[in-house]
């Protein structure tokens, strides 16, 4: 099924931009620069939103972008506020966040599936009422003990890892106007193919 909307997840404020819960801003980002698109903030959907239009086989398709500024754990009140007034299914919408589990530079797509203690996750199935959405998982390396996961999210990565992401960001890209046009399929045999540096 084609995606419709493209929800980055983070924290609002400039004080997270740079930490490594926010890998979801930063694809966000990208994306409206490569397309030359812009978001602005929308009260009504508790976020910033904007929409670009993708080129895919000589089909241009618009696609949303959202970044929610409720914070983390309250994503799912800006994802369904945008989904239930332009009436998106769950099916039809990717969501980025970081991911504890894949090391630094390893980026997957994954179809519904749990919440992974992931905040975000939880408050979006909790809003969509089903778990069955596309998500971007952006690995960012886990910091050993659970004790610790709290600050290494909320901190920047390493130089090392930054440069790894950075790079691993541009492949993610690349599959963008594959996910856009529905071939969901070939997007994943591209993304998951791609060697980490």
């Amino acid at each position: 099924m084609a995606i419709t909307l493209i929800v980055g997840l983070g924290n609002p404020g400039s004080h997270y931009a740079t930490t490594r819960h926010n890998a979801g801003f930063w694809v966000i980002d990208q994306i409206a620069s490569r397309y030359l698109g812009s978001l602005r903030q929308e009260s009504k959907f508790f976020g910033e939103v904007g929409r670009v239009e993708i080129l895919q086989a000589n089909v241009r398709t618009s696609v949303w972008l959202q970044k929610p500024m409720t914070f983390m754990n309250r994503s799912g009140q800006a994802v369904a506020a945008l989904a239930n007034y332009y009436k998106i299914p769950a099916e039809e919408i990717l969501v980025v966040h970081d991911e504890l589990d894949f090391p630094p530079g390893t980026i997957r797509l994954k179809q519904g599936g749990g919440d992974g203690k992931h905040n975000g996750l939880k408050d979006i199935i909790a809003h969509l009422g089903t778990p069955q959405f596309l998500r971007l998982r952006v690995g960012i390396g886990h910091p050993g003990k659970s004790g610790d996961v709290t600050a290494h999210v909320l901190n920047p990565p390493m130089l090392e890892e930054k440069i790894t992401i950075e790079a691993a960001l541009i492949g993610a890209l690349e599959v963008i106007p594959s996910l856009v046009a529905g071939a969901v399929e070939k997007a994943t045999h591209k993304l998951h193919s791609q060697k980490r540096e």
